[in-house]
Formats: structure tokens, C-alpha cells, sequence
């Protein structure tokens, strides 16, 4: 439980500076102006984007497997700027969270940070979530 609330932070924070880093990228609170409001809408936007990696995210990439191999991986990006926008498409559904403007290349270009800083804040905190490499 822990390791995945460990999780839960690196993704969060990773998708804070994301919003700062990349200007296509925000992140709506439900409450404006109120800081804990903003943070546990981080959170959730960061358990949203969980739920949708871990499940659709490991299928595109199981069904998408020969699409890999033939691009040299570079698929991966296109896949994680969808998975980003679908990420963009629920939390609008909720009336608050992530915002992706200028469609794909926003997507592809916070994607592509998202996924550095999320490894990046990883390796940093590894002892955190109890695994040793």
C-alpha cells in the first residue's frame, strides 16, 4: 500500500511540473484558489491517469506489439499522447482535472515530460517504494 501511494505522489507531482513545464497543459481545480483543493485534484487526476495506464495502456501495448517492433518503440509516443488526451477526455466528463489544449501535439509533447519526470522523481525516491535495482 505504501509503494502505491509513493506512486500516487511521483505521478502527481511529475504531472505538476508538467502543467508548469508545458504550456498545453493544465489542470483544473475544483476549487479555485483553495490549496488542498488543488492538491487532491492533482491526486486524482494522478490516480485517473494510473487506472487508465495500468489497464488500457498495458492492452494497446499488448495488442500493439508488432507496431513496436516495426517502429523501433517510437509508437510509444503516440500511444501515451492518447492515453494522456483519454485521461483529458474523463477528468473533462468530471467537470474538473487535466486539460489537453491543441489536441495531439500538447499530448504528445506532455506525454513526453510526464513520462521523464515521472522516472526521473522515481529514481530519486526508489528507496521510497521499496525496490532495489
Amino acid at each position: 500500500m505504501t509503494r502505491f501511494l509513493v506512486r500516487l505522489i511521483i505521478n502527481a507531482v511529475a504531472l505538476w511540473l508538467t502543467t508548469l513545464i508545458v504550456s498545453g497543459v493544465t489542470v483544473t481545480p475544483f476549487a479555485p484558489g483553495d490549496t488542498f483543493a488543488v492538491v487532491l485534484t492533482y491526486l486524482l487526476v494522478a490516480l485517473i491517469f494510473g487506472i487508465v495506464n495500468g489497464v488500457i495502456g498495458n492492452f494497446i501495448r499488448i495488442v500493439a506489439f508488432p507496431l513496436y517492433i516495426l517502429t523501433l518503440g517510437l509508437i510509444a509516443l503516440v500511444v501515451n499522447a492518447l492515453l494522456l488526451l483519454l485521461v483529458s477526455w474523463i477528468s473533462g466528463l468530471i467537470g474538473f482535472g487535466l486539460h489537453v489544449d491543441n489536441f495531439f501535439w500538447s499530448g504528445v509533447l506532455g506525454a513526453l515530460v510526464l513520462a521523464l519526470l515521472s522516472w526521473l522523481i522515481g529514481i530519486i525516491l526508489r528507496p521510497l517504494t521499496g525496490r532495489n535495482r
